[in-house]
């Protein structure tokens, strides 16, 4: 959102659409996205729906119903959950500038720390004592210096950096529904979290979190923040997947150097080798993100019901040679969407309906940077 812009707000129909609509097959965050921005608004979407998947090669896709949708509501009010759309005020502003960030977010709690700037602090499950005592300090320090902080209510250093925070406020980010907490030993941690702070997470309730959830969570966990803390990591920690999607979408990577005879250290020394400040106190963080807060970097929200012409909203069908030659170029090798457009001949109006035609049958992925593959 650019600086200055006012927070859109959905009405009760817009949001039934939205929650309708990233709730159909094959509707993803970055194939919501791309539908808005075609088509509008989510009711012209959901109505194209049948369409894109039979042009895509398949039949009509599962799409969420009017009823289930409203089942979903009724059931987050009840929980006293909210679902903010996207560019509403009380969607994390950071998170609001990834290019595959959910289009409806169910956040529970104080909302009042997302005022503050958010600091991840990911590691290790298997936390050693030495590693709990300084996620300890460093936590204490960002709260002194003003921050709020972020991580994933995991065991070890998740846990160690929520429960150091609960006085000044923290953000839980959830790999399932609000009603599944994982693991289950940390329903109570979940409880003081909300007492000051928030959870939050984009699956529907009654999701148990399965493992492809995990590195789903862990984009989230990233775009909330300024900056991610590794504390403890093995060579193939998923916290080290966290410092991926976190320099992926711009942000700072810190790491707590360790012992090399300690396999916890490989992935936070190896950070450290390829760029990541090292960190032994909370000053170290501070002093680069102090220079960088100020005022957000100006982002386009293109994900808002908007006006488009009739024939935009029509769907228009790619003439047989058209998708051909941009079905022609696609493998199962990320390639980007202008080169499609550049080596197709092709408008971009016209590589971006094949593509939505061959993501609602499931054909193709999304990738960030504006990359797309088969499947």
């Amino acid at each position: 959102m650019s600086e200055g812009t006012d927070p859109i707000r959905l009405s009760d129909e817009q949001r039934l659409e939205w929650l309708r609509l990233i709730r159909s097959q094959n509707v993803g965050p970055r194939t919501f996205r791309a539908l808005l921005n075609h088509f509008g608004g989510a009711r012209a979407a959901l109505a194209a729906l049948p369409s894109l998947a039979r042009r895509g090669g398949v039949g009509a896709p599962q799409i969420c119903s009017r009823e289930d949708a409203e089942r979903e509501i009724e059931a987050c009010a009840k929980f006293g959950i909210a679902l903010v759309a996207l560019g509403e005020s009380n969607y994390p502003r950071r998170l609001q500038m990834i290019d595959d960030a959910p289009p409806l977010l169910a956040i529970r709690g104080n909302a009042d720390v997302l005022a503050m700037p958010l600091i991840a602090i990911v590691g290790s499950r298997n936390a050693s004592a030495a590693g709990v005592k300084m996620t300890e300090g460093l936590t204490r320090g960002l709260c002194e210096a003003g921050f709020a902080i972020a991580s994933g209510l995991a065991r070890g250093i998740d846990a160690a950096a929520h429960r150091a925070s609960l006085a000044t406020g923290t953000l839980a980010v959830l790999a399932g529904g609000q009603d599944r907490v994982y693991p289950p030993e940390h329903a109570g941690l979940l409880d003081d979290v909300l007492h000051t702070g928030l959870a939050v997470t984009e699956m529907p309730l009654g999701w148990e979190p399965r493992a492809r959830d995990f590195p789903r969570r862990n984009r989230l966990i990233s775009g909330v923040s300024l900056g991610v803390v590794i504390v403890e990591a093995a060579k193939r920690s998923g916290s080290l997947i966290t410092a991926r999607l976190a320099l992926e979408q711009g942000r700072e990577v810190f790491a707590v150097p360790g012992s090399p005879l300690d396999p916890r250290a490989e992935g936070t020394n190896s950070l450290i080798k390829q760029g990541a400040t090292p960190v032994t106190e909370a000053d170290d963080i501070v002093s680069v993100l102090r220079p960088i807060m100020g005022p957000e970097l100006d982002t386009e929200l293109p994900a808002r019901e908007q006006d488009r012409d009739e024939h935009e909203k029509s769907a228009p069908e790619p003439a047989a040679d058209e998708r051909a030659r941009v079905i022609a170029l696609l493998s199962p090798a990320p390639v980007s969407i202008d080169d499609l457009i550049r080596l197709s001949s092709t408008s971009p109006r016209i590589v971006r309906m094949v593509l939505l035609e061959l993501e609602i049958a499931g054909r193709i992925e999304r990738h960030g940077n504006g990359l797309v593959s088969l499947l």
